[in-house]
């Protein structure tokens, strides 16, 4: 019997829910792209999004996805030859890495302990061997979605610092901008990378980037710049049409500003505190499923675990199938997993745009699966989530 009648949930690690106030916006007819209130629009967008990432620095916005946003950080800081250090937590920093080799870089990777986060120790070591500054950027991921890993940026740029290296230390924040704490100008980043489609409640389609004086001064003598990524005509606060390079993406920045809306009605820190309270729920639910030869976190160290979205390994259990059950008999779409993973792990994203019943819906339903699938469990994870939310519902 298949039950997915309803309106479809999902529940991947990005794109996330898209709220029908966002989606609402969207639906309009196209504006004058030269002045008028989409310029307005625009700009207001601009404004407003170095806020979102704690900073100072200048804000930039491409029609692309992460990937686009990672070679727009890429191309106007560094040259050819360049040596980069690639913190791996998962596999999206050595995505980033690969990106920056394929453009001329030459590429280390420091790796971090396995099924954990990059050791900030291990990072300050490193900077102190390379006596000469031959190491001309740092990436990292805050969040890897592939992993599940939560990077502290705080205390890797700690570590930066005290080993005294003038690298550039530039972060991906693609999977905990607008759902986790972060603060790039108190923690010394020089470069955010971010996109529209998963905590900022936009559809897939916008390349974010935060740049710091620092970042711009290298941009000055970089080799790698291309005429679409190009800071220096997308820093034109007067000439719209360069800032996105051609015709600017009209629906998008009404999303954009209505998201953005929305994220300052509730706040950055109310954000923040409910992502990790439902985030709580989530793993209640993966440590009371646990069980020999059955579920399990990816991320050992607890400490670790990201409040945006939860890596669970799958043992005996078939990974594929519990994906499949859920999202045709069920109407629920998790994450499949990811690189090594693909097989062995599936992925709950708990960002964006949430409530209890979403949240519950999903381990409910997971769980249901996973009894359909006569899956080896410990206990009930809906049950142990329902208290962690019924503890919240009190306050």
């Amino acid at each position: 019997m298949k039950l997915n009648r309803g309106r479809m949930l999902t529940s991947m690690p990005g794109p996330s829910v898209i709220p029908d106030r966002v989606l609402g916006v969207m639906h309009t007819a196209m504006p004058n792209i030269y002045e008028g209130a989409l310029i307005d629009t625009s700009v207001s967008v601009f404004d407003d999004l170095p806020a979102i990432a704690k900073t100072g620095g200048q804000a930039f916005m491409a029609i692309s996805n992460g990937h686009g946003a990672w070679e727009m950080a890429l191309t106007n800081t560094l040259s050819r030859g360049d040596h980069v250090l690639v913190l791996e937590s998962g596999r999206f920093a050595i995505g980033w890495g690969e990106q920056a080799k394929m453009l001329g870089a030459q590429i280390e990777v420091l790796n971090a302990p396995q099924r954990g986060a990059v050791d900030p120790q291990a990072v300050e070591d490193r900077l102190r061997a390379d006596t000469g500054h031959e190491i001309k950027a740092i990436l990292a991921v805050q969040v890897d979605t592939a992993s599940g890993v939560w990077n502290d940026i705080a205390e890797v740029s700690r570590a930066i610092r005290a080993s005294g290296h003038p690298a550039l230390f530039m972060v991906d924040c693609i999977a905990s901008i607008g759902c986790v704490e972060y603060r790039m100008d108190d923690w010394g980043v020089d470069v955010t990378v971010g996109g529209s489609q998963k905590g900022l409640m936009v559809p897939p389609g916008l390349g974010l980037v935060w740049a710091n004086d620092k970042a711009m001064a290298a941009h000055k003598t970089s080799d790698l710049r291309t005429p679409y990524w190009d800071w220096t005509a997308r820093s034109s606060p007067d000439a719209h049409y360069l800032r996105y390079c051609g015709t600017a993406p009209i629906q998008h920045i009404y999303a954009m500003r209505t998201a953005l809306d929305m994220i300052a009605e509730e706040g950055l820190e109310a954000i923040w505190a409910r992502h990790k309270l439902f985030a709580d729920a989530v793993r209640a639910a993966v440590e009371a499923w646990t069980a020999p030869d059955g579920l399990e976190f990816n991320i050992v160290d607890p400490a670790h675990r990201s409040d945006s979205t939860t890596t669970v390994l799958t043992g005996v259990i078939d990974a594929e199938r519990l994906c499949r059950v859920c999202e045709d008999n069920a109407g629920l779409t998790i994450g499949v997993g990811l690189g090594d993973l693909a097989e062995s792990s599936f992925r709950i994203g708990h960002m964006g745009h949430l409530n209890p019943p979403m949240v519950l819906g999903t381990l409910a339903t997971i769980e249901a699966a996973l009894g359909a699938m006569d899956a080896p469990m410990g206990g009930s994870g809906a049950a142990a989530a329902t208290r962690i939310i019924a503890d919240a519902l009190k306050t």
